[in-house]
Order: structure tokens, then sequence, then C-alpha cells
């Protein structure tokens, strides 16, 4: 493989960075202490995600699995994430980024496939840690699968293609990181760069880096952008892309806040929705939305978080925000009033029967949703639910 790397920008600005602190001025605050009705819909929902079970898709010998993608194509269900196969614990030291895919009429007739692995080569450099595995669609017969991995002391964001006609990969990209003018490898020395270049000031940052899973699209001068988050550590932004491997910087919040790790995005018109985690110690992750003609951020709402990722999904029209409200146990599910996020309200609070971390919401084969998920880091499970039961 040709080196597949390149040389970051050398500025010769100063990164600017910027403190978190909890938010001072909130529209709204929703909490997690919910009515009666609100809790019987949710015994309801995770009722139906136990009865409507489709299958578990960890590999037969892993010892821990987490963050899952996956998509339905033809009657085939395509699922990525991360595991590690020599020991039980979340350890990006022993992991290893993976694409399973299976009938959805045969369920039980898996094909894993391995694409990194910690100690595998790239170039001329070695792999030594590997973390977030997500997949987004590129086109009718193209998937990327797309995964976080460290070597020499830096994070890089790397892709694969698959095509899904011929079962096949093609070579390992390294993404890129667009600022103004500076582009850059999509790594932790790169984002600093680019910033840095473009006096734009950046939160503290740490550990790897990831880019959010859902896709959500606006056209913009004839080219259709996708739309997504990216984070490293405390640091969150709304990034933009046309062809899935050059991700360009738009905006991060304007306001003092305690974001860390995954920010969910989701553009619909002119507004990019934004939900993300703050920091431990915080009750609450907070939504807001960022005008894409005015340059502005909503007044944040907060809403209380045990401080784990959150996904949208847009069904029937209407905007909702999935996330853990009291613990990895529940699931809330949140209409948002696209006019006043202030507004928004909670439509259900679920006690799983199960651990749930990191549920991920997409549709089916059959107009309604399914969402896939880690239990207790040990299954990638995946179940179907039919949302319009409980927004009535």
């Amino acid at each position: 493989m040709t080196n597949i790397f390149s040389a970051d920008f050398k500025t010769k600005k100063e990164l600017k960075t910027s403190a978190g602190a909890p938010i001072a001025d909130v529209a709204k605050r929703i909490s997690a202490d919910v009515d009666g009705v609100l809790i019987k819909k949710g015994n309801e929902f995770a009722q139906e995600i136990t009865d409507l079970f489709i299958s578990d898709f960890e590999k037969p010998g892993d010892k821990m699995s987490h963050v899952s993608t996956f998509i339905v194509i033809d009657d085939t269900i395509y699922m990525t994430y991360y595991a590690n196969t020599k020991e039980p614990s979340e350890d990006p030291k022993n992991q290893t980024a993976r694409l399973v895919w299976a009938p959805v009429d045969d369920i039980d007739n898996k094909t894993y496939f391995d694409l990194q692995t910690t100690g595998d080569t790239v170039g001329d450099k070695t792999i030594d840690m590997v973390y977030d595995t997500i997949l987004m669609r590129k086109d009718e017969n193209t998937l990327y699968v797309m995964w976080t991995a460290r070597t020499e002391e830096n994070y890089y964001r790397f892709y694969c293609p698959f095509d899904v006609r011929r079962k096949s990969f093609g070579e390992i990209g390294v993404n890129r990181f667009k600022v103004g003018d500076i582009v850059n490898d999509l790594s932790a020395s790169g984002i600093r760069s680019a910033l840095a270049e473009n006096d734009l000031p950046i939160k503290k940052t740490y550990s790897d880096i990831g880019i959010m899973q859902k896709q959500s699209y606006r056209l913009e001068n004839g080219v259709n952008y996708c739309y997504s988050g990216l984070y490293s550590g405390d640091f969150t932004c709304i990034i933009k892309s046309c062809d899935l491997i050059t991700w360009e910087y738009v905006s991060q919040p304007d306001f003092i806040n305690d974001s860390k790790w995954e920010n969910a995005t989701y553009v619909l018109g002119d507004k990019v929705y934004y939900f993300v985690r703050q920091q431990d110690t915080n009750q609450c992750g907070f939504l807001t939305a960022y005008n894409l003609l005015t340059d502005t951020w909503d007044k944040p709402v907060e809403i209380e978080d045990c401080q784990s990722r959150g996904d949208f999904i847009l069904y029937r029209g209407a905007l909702f925000l999935f996330h853990a409200p009291i613990d990895r146990e529940h699931i809330g599910i949140i209409k948002i009033n696209l006019e006043d996020l202030s507004k928004s309200e909670v439509i259900l609070q679920a006690k799983m029967h199960t651990s749930c971390f990191y549920p991920f919401i997409q549709y089916y084969n059959d107009n309604e949703l399914a969402m896939s998920y880690t239990v207790a880091r040990k299954h990638i499970r995946l179940a179907r639910f039919t949302l319009s039961k409980y927004i009535g």
C-alpha cells in the first residue's frame, strides 16, 4: 500500500483554547421525572424491543463489543462495531474494526470481516489503537466503513469503501479535515493545525476522535452535503461532506457549555439540530440548533441525561431524539419542536429489559424503524419497533 498520510499544514498561529463550564442561560430544562402515562408507553416500548428481537451481531469468541451502526440494503443487513477479541474490556490496544452482513431472511448466515486490528500496518505506519467504527452509505452500491485508529501517538479517521453488489472492499484511506482553505488529514493534530490557522478556538481534546454515524443532507449550490458531528474529548462541532472523505468544519456552539464526546446532529432546512452529552458531574445534556443562514445558535435546552450518546431520527415528518435519561438501562424519546426547542416534549421513558448502550435508530425494510444497541458491551443487538404506536 502506498503512503496514504499527508503532513499537516504548518501554521505559525497559536491555537486558541476555550474552557468548558455549566451553561449559564438555558431556555428550559426537560426533566427525567415524567408522569405515569409516559412510563406506561415506555414499558410497552421496552416489551416491543424484546418481542421484535432480530439478532445479535457480535462474533462468537468476542470478549467485548461496542458502538453499532447498521443499514438495510436490498434485504441485507450491514452492521459495524469494534470488538475486543483478547480480553473483556473496552481497551483500544486490543480492538478490531469490523463489518458484518447477513440476509434479512437468513439472519444466522453472517459474514464477518475485520478491517483493522491493533498491530496492523497501514502505509508505513503501525496501528497501536483501534476505536469507534461506523458505516455510511456513499451511493446506491457503496458503503464506507469508517473508524478511528492511532499510530505514532496521533489518532486518525480511516475509511474503506465496500461494494454491496460484489461484497468486496477497496483500499483503506485517511479522511480529510477542511477549515477555510486548509485541508489536513482528519487527525488529532490535523484538527488543531487547521483550527489554529483559521483563528478558531478548540476545547480540551483527549483520547480518540469521532464522527457521528447519522446521515442527514442539505443541497447547497447544487451540491448535496452530508452533515454530521465531530468530537474529541470536550471539543464538539458540526461538519459536512459531499463525498464522505473530506469533512468541512461548519461551526461549534458559541456559548460556554460542558460538552464531552458524542454530539448528535440532524440538518433540516436551514438548521442543524444538535444534542450532546456533558461532563459526568453535570445532570444534563443539551439540545440546541445552528442556523446556517444567520450563523447563530439557539438558546440551549437542558435535558436530564446520564451522559451517554443520543441519536436523532426523522420519522413521518417529525424529528425525534433518543437518549439515556437516567442510566444506560433507560431510553427516553423526545419529540423536537423545530420552531421552539423549549417546547420539545418527552413522548415516553422506558426502563429497558437489558442494558441499552448507545442506541442507533435507522429504517428497516418495511418503512418502520429498528434500533441497534450494545448490551453490557457483550452483544451488538438489533430489534425492530413501531414508533407510530407511541406518538398518536
